[in-house]
């Protein structure tokens, strides 16, 4: 039986609790990974797949399978994204990686509109934990779904912009991208 078999019959009989595929972007490949309940992970691609698969089998679910036919819809809205079509994804988040104020602050950056941006001292307090601002930081810094849940809007107070894990000139692309300047058209 060959592996598009294999992974047809595992949907067919339920056998898949995460899925996962490549995603192809303007700053390398990606790896999305979806349960029933939707996006539940985003790697860039300096992370180690087979890390990223780990991670998935140890704290979601050990039947992880790649199945491309499942991403599809996930696929099409960051391809959509990245072309600058597409300002809010349609595909649900799974938060099941995020826990405590982790969990609060991911879900108040996903409430972030396109192209606006907070400060990650904004961040916290409508997390509801106005001094936490590091924590803050550090629920962006590991964020299982960037992009979707759009990290890359939250700033240093002042306007710097921080850390993220797939690279400052990431961050400052996808900021362009949302603000309509040119430089976000040029693929590095």
């Amino acid at each position: 039986m060959n592996t598009a078999e294999f992974a047809r019959r595992a949907a067919a009989e339920g056998l898949i609790d995460v899925a996962y595929a490549g995603v192809d972007s303007p700053f390398g490949h990606l790896t999305a990974a979806v349960t029933d309940a939707g996006i539940v992970r985003l790697a860039f691609e300096g992370e180690e797949l087979d890390g990223v698969l780990q991670e998935l089998a140890d704290r979601v679910s050990p039947r992880v399978l790649e199945v491309p036919a499942k991403l599809d819809g996930v696929r099409r809205e960051l391809d959509e994204y990245f072309e600058g079509r597409r300002h809010a994804f349609q595909t649900p988040v799974d938060f099941q990686l995020s826990h405590g104020f982790h969990l609060k602050a991911r879900e108040a950056c996903y409430a972030i509109p396109f192209g606006k941006v907070l400060t990650y001292a904004e961040l916290a307090a409508i997390a509801g934990s106005p001094r936490a601002v590091r924590a803050a930081g550090q629920a962006m810094a590991r964020n299982p779904v960037p992009i979707v849940v759009p990290c890359h809007r939250v700033l240093r107070t002042g306007g710097g912009l921080g850390g993220y894990g797939g690279g400052l000139h990431v961050k400052r692309w996808l900021l362009d991208l949302e603000s309509g300047e040119p430089s976000a058209q040029r693929l590095f």
